[in-house]
C-alpha cells in the first residue's frame, strides 16, 4: 500500500524546483524587459515571484507530471511574458539581453540551490534529506532548462538571442523559422521519443545532444559551491 506522506514528499521535491524554475524563467524576462524601457509585464503582474501568475495548466502542470512518469524527471514551461520590442530603448540588443535573462536566472537559482546544500547537514534527518533533494533537483532542472532554452532556435531564447545578433541576411531567416518553431521541438522532444521508443529503440536527440553541456554545467556548479 503507498505511504501518501511518501508520496507526497517524493513529489513535492520534484514539483518545487520545477515550478520556481519555469515561472522565475519568465519574471526575469518581464524583469529585463521592463528595465530597459518595456514596461508591458510590470503592468500585468508578470514581473513577479509568485508562481501562480505565470502557471500554464499544460506546461506547468500537466506535462511536468508527463515526463515525470515517463522519464523519470519533470520539465515544463510557463505562460510567455508579453514582450514589446517597439518599446525597448535599443530593440535589437535589448531583445537579445530580454531573451539572454529566463536561462541566467535559471544558472542563478542553481547556484543558489548549491549553497543551500550547505544547510542540510545542520537540519534534522528528514529536513535535510528533504532540502537536499531539492537542492540537488533545482541544481539539475535550472540547468537542464536553461541549456534548452539556449538552442538556437526561434522561438526559444537561444534563437531570439541569435536573431538578435547575427548579420541581417542570417538572422532573417532564422526568425521566420519562429511559426515552425514549437512543432519542431515537440517533434524533436516529445513526438521522436515516443515513436523509437515504441518500436524498441529509444531516441531523444535533443536530450542526447544536451546532456554532456548540462552535466558540465552541474560539475561546474558544484564545484563553484565547494560540493566537488
Amino acid at each position: 500500500m503507498t505511504d501518501p506522506t511518501g508520496l507526497a514528499l517524493s513529489i513535492s521535491v520534484w514539483v518545487l524546483p520545477v515550478v520556481f524554475a519555469i515561472t522565475l524563467h519568465e519574471a526575469a524576462h518581464g524583469f529585463v524587459a521592463w528595465r530597459l524601457g518595456d514596461p508591458t509585464a510590470w503592468l500585468l503582474g508578470r514581473v513577479s515571484i509568485n508562481p501562480l501568475r505565470h502557471i500554464d495548466p499544460v506546461g506547468t502542470v500537466i506535462l511536468p507530471a508527463l515526463f515525470l512518469l515517463t522519464a523519470g524527471f519533470a520539465f515544463g514551461y510557463a505562460k510567455p511574458v508579453p514582450i514589446d520590442p517597439r518599446q525597448l530603448r535599443n530593440p535589437r540588443r535589448d531583445m537579445a539581453l530580454v531573451a539572454a535573462a529566463g536561462p541566467a536566472a535559471n544558472f542563478l537559482m542553481a547556484l543558489i540551490a548549491g549553497l543551500l546544500l550547505w544547510l542540510a547537514p545542520a537540519l534534522p534527518e528528514n529536513a535535510a534529506n528533504w532540502l537536499g533533494r531539492n537542492c540537488l533537483n533545482a541544481i539539475a532542472i535550472n540547468c537542464v532548462l536553461a541549456v534548452f532554452n539556449l538552442i538556437p532556435l526561434p522561438p526559444l531564447d537561444g534563437g531570439r538571442v541569435a536573431v538578435s545578433v547575427l548579420p541581417r541576411v542570417l538572422a532573417l531567416p532564422l526568425a521566420r523559422m519562429e511559426r515552425y518553431g514549437f512543432v519542431i521541438i515537440i517533434g524533436a522532444v516529445v513526438l521522436i521519443p515516443m515513436i523509437s521508443g515504441a518500436l524498441g529503440h529509444p531516441v531523444n536527440p535533443v536530450f542526447q545532444a544536451m546532456a554532456p553541456v548540462v552535466n558540465g554545467a552541474m560539475r561546474l556548479l558544484l564545484q563553484i559551491t565547494g560540493h566537488v
